[in-house]
C-alpha cells in the first residue's frame, strides 16, 4: 500500500472494517461488493498500472450499452501477460494489438473504446447471432458509425468472425438490425421482389412506439421476423396484441421464424408472392 504499513493493513483486515477482494487487492468497507467496485477489483487483480483494462460488453456496460447484461467482467491484457489467479466471475483476453486510440484511459475502470468494445464483444460472444445483434445494437444506441468502427476492424485482422463482423457494420449502417433482417433482405433481391422499408415506426391505441420488421409499401403487409425470444410467454401475447392492432385498420401481417429464412426459404417466398399479389384490404 503507498500509504498504508503492511501492519496497519492487517489490523483493518482483522478487525473487519476492510475485506480482501483477491490476493493483493482490499475492499474498504465490511458491506457488499457492487457490480461498479467488483470491476476496479477484476482490472487491478489482473494486472497493476496500465496492464489491465475492461473490454468487451464490460466496457460497454460503463458507457451505457444496453440489453446485453452479463454477470461475467471480461479483462484485456497485453499476450505476454498471463496472470496466475483470477477472481471468479473473470475471464481474460490476451491480445498483440491494442493501441492507445483503442483504450479509454480515463475510464473507471479504463475500458477499451466503443468500437474497440463492441468488435471484442462480438468475436467473444456465444453465437454468430449474438455478435452480429451486439454491432446491430453499437449502431442503434448510436455509440459508433461505420467511420468509427471499420477502421477499427481493420486493425484487427486475424479476429474471430471478422467476416461476419464486417458484413454486420455494413447492414447496421444501412439500418439493418438484425441478421435476420439480412436475410430478408436477401431473399427478396434475389426473388425480384420490391424492397421492403425496416424498422417501421408506428404507434398503437395507447400512443407507444413500436418498431415493426418490415413493411411493404403500397401493400399494406407487415413482416415480422421471429427469433429465439418468441418462446416466451409474455412477449409471445404482446406480439400477438400489435398484431391483432396492426390487422384492425386493414394492414396484413405474415409472421416466419428466424431459421426458416435460411432453411426453407422457398417456403417464404410463395407465401410473400401470394400476399403481394393480394390487393391490399381498403
Amino acid at each position: 500500500m503507498r500509504y498504508l504499513t503492511a501492519p496497519m493493513v492487517e489490523r483493518r483486515l482483522s478487525s473487519g472494517r476492510w475485506q480482501v477482494a483477491h490476493r493483493g487487492v482490499y475492499v474498504a468497507h465490511s458491506g457488499p461488493v457492487g457490480r461498479q467496485a467488483y470491476r476496479w477489483v477484476a482490472v487491478l487483480s489482473t494486472g497493476a498500472g496500465r496492464i489491465a483494462i475492461l473490454g468487451g460488453l464490460s466496457a460497454l456496460e460503463t458507457l451505457g450499452f444496453r440489453g446485453f447484461r452479463t454477470d461475467r467482467i471480461d479483462v484485456l491484457v497485453p499476450a505476454r501477460m498471463t496472470p496466475a489467479s483470477l477472481p471468479t466471475g473473470v475471464r481474460v483476453h490476451r491480445t498483440t494489438i491494442l493501441p492507445s486510440r483503442d483504450v479509454h484511459w480515463q475510464g473507471r475502470p479504463p475500458g477499451t473504446m466503443p468500437a474497440r468494445s463492441l468488435i471484442d464483444a462480438a468475436q467473444w460472444s456465444s453465437s454468430d447471432r449474438q455478435a452480429w445483434a451486439v454491432i446491430a445494437a453499437g449502431f442503434q444506441q448510436r455509440l459508433v458509425c461505420a467511420d468509427d468502427i471499420r477502421p477499427v476492424l481493420a486493425r484487427l485482422p486475424r479476429a474471430r468472425r471478422h467476416a461476419l463482423i464486417a458484413e454486420a457494420i455494413t447492414w447496421s449502417a444501412g439500418g439493418v438490425h438484425s441478421s435476420a433482417e439480412a436475410d430478408f433482405l436477401r431473399l427478396c433481391r434475389r426473388a425480384g421482389l420490391p424492397e421492403p422499408r425496416l424498422q417501421v415506426v408506428r404507434r398503437d391505441s395507447r400512443g407507444r412506439q413500436n418498431y415493426l420488421d418490415a413493411y411493404f409499401e403500397g401493400h399494406g403487409l407487415h413482416i415480422e421476423i421471429d427469433g429465439g425470444q418468441h418462446t416466451d410467454v409474455r412477449q409471445w401475447w404482446a406480439d400477438m396484441r400489435r398484431q391483432n392492432e396492426l390487422w384492425i385498420p386493414g394492414d396484413r401481417v405474415l409472421r416466419f421464424p428466424a431459421w426458416a429464412l435460411r432453411h426453407h426459404p422457398a417456403d417464404i417466398l410463395t407465401q410473400l408472392r401470394a400476399a403481394l399479389a393480394h390487393p391490399q384490404r381498403s
